[in-house]
C-alpha cells in the first residue's frame, strides 16, 4: 500500500510506494498558524494518520466544495472576486482521520473532527509556504493524480521538521 509523508518545515508532500521509495512529490500549503493538535487552532496536526475518506471522484477540476459536498459552482476569478473570504476547497478531498488516540483522535484534538483534509485550492494560491486554517492545500491537477494513485485507509505521516523539497 502507498504511504504519504507531509513535511512541514519544507510544504512537501511525498507519495511512498509499497516498498517505502518516493514515486511522487507535490509542493503543497499547510497551516500559515504551523502544527498543532488543539481543535479551533487553525494549526495542521502532526503525526500518524489515515485517509479515512475520499471525496469528489469524477468531480470537474475546480468544482467547488462547502461541508464536503459540491455547491454547483465552479471556481472563476469572478467568483473569487465575489467571495474574497471564502476559504476555498476545490476539486477532490482526502478526509484524514489520527490514528493516535490523546495526541490527534479523540478529544479537542480529533484529526477528523477538526475536518482536516488534503484538498485542491485555486491554481493562483501559493504552494510552498504555510497559508491554509490547518489542511493540507494542493494544486488542482496534483490532488487529482494523488486521489486516484491512493486507496482509502492509505497511511499518512504528517512531519513537522524535515523533507528533502
Amino acid at each position: 500500500m502507498p504511504t504519504i509523508r507531509i513535511f512541514l518545515a519544507s510544504q512537501v508532500l511525498e507519495l511512498l510506494d509499497g516498498e517505502g521509495r518516493v514515486t511522487r512529490r507535490y509542493s503543497v500549503s499547510t497551516a500559515k498558524n504551523g502544527a498543532g493538535e488543539q481543535s479551533g487552532s487553525n494549526r495542521t496536526p502532526r503525526g500518524r494518520h489515515i485517509v479515512r475518506a475520499k471525496i469528489g471522484r469524477d468531480a470537474a477540476c475546480n468544482t467547488v466544495f462547502k461541508g464536503r459536498r459540491p455547491t454547483g459552482e465552479v471556481f472563476s476569478l469572478a467568483l473569487a472576486e465575489q467571495f474574497p473570504d471564502r476559504d476555498w476547497m476545490l476539486t477532490r478531498i482526502l478526509w484524514l482521520s489520527g490514528c493516535e488516540p490523546g495526541f490527534n483522535r479523540l478529544g479537542a484534538v480529533d484529526t477528523m473532527r477538526r475536518y482536516i483534509y488534503i484538498h485542491g485550492v485555486p491554481d493562483t494560491a501559493p504552494m510552498g509556504v504555510p497559508e491554509s486554517i490547518g489542511c493540507v492545500r494542493m494544486r488542482n491537477a496534483d490532488i487529482i493524480e494523488l486521489f486516484d494513485l491512493v486507496p482509502p485507509y492509505t497511511p499518512v505521516e504528517i512531519i513537522e521538521g524535515g523533507g528533502s523539497g
